[in-house]
């Protein structure tokens, strides 16, 4: 069998916002390094001071270098047929992968990582880092930080690994545990998507989400770091997947996918969290009240906390912060009237004193942090295509659904944007998902409010 050992330099630690500015190959059989491929790489990109700082790597030095695209045949002729081995391998895979990606080409290598494989062979180790690794076990590394000097030490220590197999375990070897086939995991795609894991009676044991499902599912096979994973890894015989090309689609469907079927290995996971929230009613005199109450399947709460006092606190907060009543907020055991209006601090809303419109424009106010940018905007950003995006509908601050539609038309039609959503059901958890996602990502997505 023959392994390709790859290390890559970058542009930062995101594939999809990164780019390769160096890559070495180094093709070995266990013993020989029987072919080998070293370039700088043009990333089309200016490198970041501190990654040249760290790497050496100027922005001078990949002027003229040859850019991804001109050496992209070599690296697949080179490495057929092989396994693609690296120190941390997810790393470097989800580099060239993403790089060939842009080139319209789906890059599948079955993968082996040193760092998983030395923590199995050579337990106890103060790191496992490449540098420290070359430190404890005398191996000569030249160029740290560069793709050929780690790519070589990786190759030595790979070499030592091998030989330290003394049981010929060749599971420690394989790129796949459980009963998956070759041919399933070869169509897996690099995309954005949900997945579906299965066991051989057909029973869907987990459901996950990734941004790159082949490279997901291929962690989950190989995790042996805890007992319920490698349960889990064993127990997969089949697969399936939803490709959704958005990240945010695939937070949303698999939050309600969990819910829906409630698998096995998703509930060992979920914790005990969000317990209580803060919920919004409007009583028969038109006042909105607030009150804290345990979460309900089919309410939508203003916010959720872990603890009932931390919720009870919080509204005392916001209450004595806008003038609210506390007994409108039952905070008050609904007295009427309540103890602030007596001392001035509320002023008057449950004897009747406060016109609802005016109180309740507070009330608005006091949960506005927990509320949307806008109560009714479109969310939109690339789809499963180049020619299409995905869109997300929120109106009166409550999430609606989600949809595809053309890009030729997306822009300029209101109507279609409505017309595309599939109606999904609201609930605390996919609104804070929604704004988790719009904090993290609001320089990458399109808002459109109608």
């Amino acid at each position: 069998m023959n392994y390709a050992v790859i290390d890559v330099e970058t542009t930062g630690t995101s594939p999809a916002n990164g780019k390769i500015t160096e890559i070495a190959v180094y093709i070995c059989n266990g013993t020989d390094i029987i072919d080998s491929f070293i370039s700088l790489v043009n990333p089309e990109c200016q490198i970041p001071w501190n990654i040249t700082r760290l790497t050496g790597i100027t922005n001078e030095m990949v002027e003229s270098a040859p850019k991804f695209y001109e050496i992209a045949k070599k690296i697949v002729e080179i490495t057929a047929n092989t396994t693609f081995v690296a120190h941390n391998a997810a790393f470097d895979y989800s580099f060239v992968r993403e790089e060939f990606k842009r080139l319209g080409y789906d890059y599948k290598r079955k993968t082996l990582c040193t760092v998983n494989l030395s923590r199995k062979l050579i337990p106890g180790l103060r790191s496992y880092s490449l540098g420290n690794l070359c430190q404890d076990l005398n191996i000569p590394i030249e160029g740290r930080h560069r793709a050929g000097g780690d790519a070589l030490a990786t190759v030595h220590l790979f070499e030592i690994l091998l030989k330290q197999n003394e049981t010929n375990d060749h599971d420690l070897f394989s790129s796949r545990k459980g009963h998956l086939s070759e041919e399933i995991i070869a169509k897996l795609p690099g995309s954005c998507g949900v997945y579906y894991l299965y066991d051989q009676k057909g029973d869907l044991i987990y459901i996950g989400k990734s941004k790159n499902i082949h490279q997901r599912i291929l962690s989950h096979l190989n995790n042996r770091l805890t007992r319920k994973a490698m349960e889990m890894s064993e127990r997969t015989a089949s697969v399936d997947y939803d490709e959704t090309g958005s990240e945010l689609i695939a937070l949303l469907l698999e939050s309600e996918e969990i819910k829906n079927h409630k698998p096995f290995y998703n509930r060992l996971q979920r914790r005990s969290a969000n317990n209580f929230g803060i919920y919004m009613d409007e009583d028969g005199n038109g006042y909105y009240n607030l009150q804290v109450r345990k979460i309900e399947e089919d309410a939508v709460p203003v916010t959720t906390f872990n603890f009932l006092q931390e919720g009870t606190e919080m509204l005392h907060e916001r209450a004595g912060r806008y003038s609210l009543c506390k007994s409108l907020c039952h905070l008050d055991d609904h007295l009427q009237p309540c103890f602030d209006s007596r001392l001035g601090r509320c002023l008057g809303a449950c004897e009747g004193r406060e016109d609802p419109e005016t109180y309740n424009q507070r009330v608005l106010e006091a949960i506005k942090p927990w509320q949307f940018h806008s109560p009714d905007f479109f969310i939109l950003e690339r789809g499963k295509n180049q020619e299409e995006m995905a869109v997300v509908k929120i109106a009166r601050n409550k999430y609606m659904g989600y949809g595809y539609i053309s890009t030729e038309i997306g822009g300029a039609s209101m109507d279609a944007l409505h017309d595309c959503i599939q109606s999904r059901k609201d609930n605390w958890e996919v609104r804070t998902l929604i704004r988790g996602y719009l904090k993290k990502n609001h320089r990458l997505v399109k808002i459109v409010e109608f």
